[in-house]
């Protein structure tokens, strides 16, 4: 199971400092032997491509992904020419992750309808799969799109697609169109007994390789008597689950209640033994989001600073 970091909004640093403090963050995480560097597309905040493009520039052999980008946020040619550009820019290190995102993200915030979600997904691929076979032209004609467009980009880099399937039918369509899928919410006995079968099946009847399981998984170092604190914590400042009935419907397929039960979290030996049971469950990428404790900046930084220096000592695989 290989040892990557995820990162999210950072309201604690100003808004000047937000984008080059992300970009520090990647060039650490790349000295600090961690496999990966992955970056959700928050509402309102830093986009992700650009900022994972400028991440490119300043490293050399980290992957760098996006987990995830809402299909509905960008015309699929539109999505494949900056996916393109992207990966030039990170000489071939980057993975496209996307998603059909959340009915109170895409309908309630973007006014924009969030109908059949994996028939829209199905059919974005349409247009991503030829577009990246590419240089060449792209005719798809679809329910949901209509392109007649050339695509002359790159030659030069292949262009990995992840989903982040969840359910039956988007685990169906990661296993047989994409290199696996992008996880959030999802604890061991979902994903060893929901997600892996499911997944894996899909892509074994496509006669696809083996699909990646990244897991997101949120990780805090701490004493043994803040653990359940620490897992309360992490439920509010990551989002409680009952806001999105596709994660409500992913931890009913396992033991967790909400984003704070997936946590690893306690001293050393207890991180490691939950992270184990991930990797035995079949994760095959961990994206570890720390979850900075304190009552302060001071003691929050400090806190990560001792999560990530005890992560770094497990890169790059467990």
């Amino acid at each position: 199971m290989r040892i990557g970091l995820m990162v999210g909004s950072d309201k604690e640093r100003s808004r000047a400092d937000r984008l080059g403090g992300l970009i520090a963050d990647a060039v650490a995480a790349e000295r600090d032997g961690f496999t990966a560097f992955w970056m959700p597309q928050v509402p309102g905040y830093l986009d992700a491509m650009t900022a994972v493009t400028l991440i490119g520039q300043a490293t050399d052999r980290i992957e760098i992904g996006t987990a995830v980008v809402p299909i509905q946020t960008r015309h699929p040619m539109i999505m494949a020419q900056q996916a393109l550009t992207t990966q030039i820019a990170c000489g071939g290190r980057f993975t496209l992750g996307i998603g059909p995102s959340h009915h109170w993200i895409v309908n309630s915030q973007l006014g924009l309808p969030y109908d059949r979600p994996a028939r829209l997904m199905g059919d974005y691929l349409d247009v991503l799969d030829a577009s990246f076979a590419g240089p060449g032209t792209v005719d798809v004609d679809n329910e949901n799109y209509c392109v007649h467009s050339p695509v002359d980009i790159t030659d030069a880099f292949e262009m990995p697609v992840l989903l982040s399937a969840l359910g039956p039918t988007m685990l169906q369509l990661a296993g047989e169109r994409a290199g696996g899928t992008v996880l959030w919410m999802a604890d061991e006995r979902a994903i060893q007994d929901h997600v892996v079968p499911r997944i894996s099946a899909a892509a074994n009847r496509a006669g696809r390789t083996a699909p990646r399981i990244v897991a997101g998984v949120p990780v805090a170092l701490c004493s043994t008597d803040e653990t359940d604190d620490a897992r309360g914590y992490a439920s509010e400042v990551l989002g409680h689950a009952d806001f999105s009935p596709n994660y409500v419907r992913l931890l009913q397929q396992g033991d967790a209640e909400d984003v704070g039960d997936t946590m690893a979290a306690g001293d050393e030996s207890a991180v490691l033994e939950r992270l184990r049971r991930y990797r035995d469950a079949g994760v095959t990428d961990l994206a570890v989001r720390i979850v900075p404790l304190g009552k302060d900046v001071g003691e929050r930084t400090a806190s990560r600073r001792r999560t990530q220096e005890f992560l770094s000592s497990l890169c790059p695989s467990l």
